[in-house]
């Protein structure tokens, strides 16, 4: 299972590289859970981590909007990502999410095709009136991405575990694996979730405010000794 931590900005990226990050995802938190960064940052990021090290940003929220999405994946394309993660924040109808994840792709792909698209769904759905997360999966498949993730939409302390149960997170995992997909799974998680995440058969787990002093993905920094600590647990948990 791969390390994906996001920082806002370079000093936190070489902190995260330092601690041993499998991923590098770049986002602005102050935009929202997917929010995004401005490309010189991502760019400049990209400069920085070594090139065995992957890098990810996120496009942000534009709920209905697949011409901005399409248009902002394209710009992140040209940054030099390895993987571009799009939510799914307020679309409401399958036939939605399909258009604007399937426009996204299109713009990354015609660019770079190695490219990786992550399509976003959220646990807490019913809180930010958005499509089932269980078919996220099925989205991600129709649209050519390359990964299904689950985050929450609103940043509250909740988990989630919160909103969904281990047994309906099983049923995620396994969906998406039986489609050739890859698994993402973050929403506000902590140290003490990444055993059971593992157990799930995640293929990423997403983290920023485990990894920031006070645990605040707003207010706090990540730092190197707190990304060690998740790596050392993750290992542990593969060891089992």
């Amino acid at each position: 299972m791969k390390l994906l931590i996001s920082p806002k900005n370079e000093t936190e990226a070489i902190e995260a590289i330092a601690g041993g990050a499998d991923i590098i995802d770049v986002k602005n938190p102050k935009e929202g859970p997917l929010g995004a960064n401005f490309p010189w940052i991502i760019r400049r990021i990209r400069q920085v981590t070594p090139a065995n090290i992957e890098v990810s940003c996120t496009i942000g929220e534009a709920p209905n909007q697949p011409g901005s999405m399409a248009l902002a994946s394209l710009g992140a394309a040209t940054t030099g990502v390895n993987y571009i993660k799009a939510g799914l924040y307020g679309l409401k109808t399958f036939e939605e999410a399909v258009y604007l994840i399937r426009s996204v792709t299109k713009a990354a792909k015609e660019y770079n095709p190695s490219i990786k698209v992550v399509a976003s769904g959220y646990a807490d759905s019913n809180r930010v009136s958005t499509v089932d997360p269980i078919l996220i999966p099925k989205i991600a498949r129709e649209t050519q991405a390359d990964i299904a993730m689950l985050d929450t939409g609103i940043k509250d302390g909740k988990t989630l575990f919160n909103f969904l149960t281990r047994p309906q997170l099983q049923r995620f995992v396994d969906i998406a694996h039986s489609y050739g997909l890859g698994v993402a799974l973050a929403g506000s998680l902590q140290k003490e979730d990444l055993p059971t995440i593992y157990a799930l058969g995640a293929d990423v787990v997403g983290l920023r405010g485990a990894a920031c002093t006070l645990r605040d993905r707003v207010k706090g920094q990540i730092t190197r000794e707190k990304v060690l600590e998740l790596v050392k647990i993750v290992k542990r948990a593969e060891k089992l």
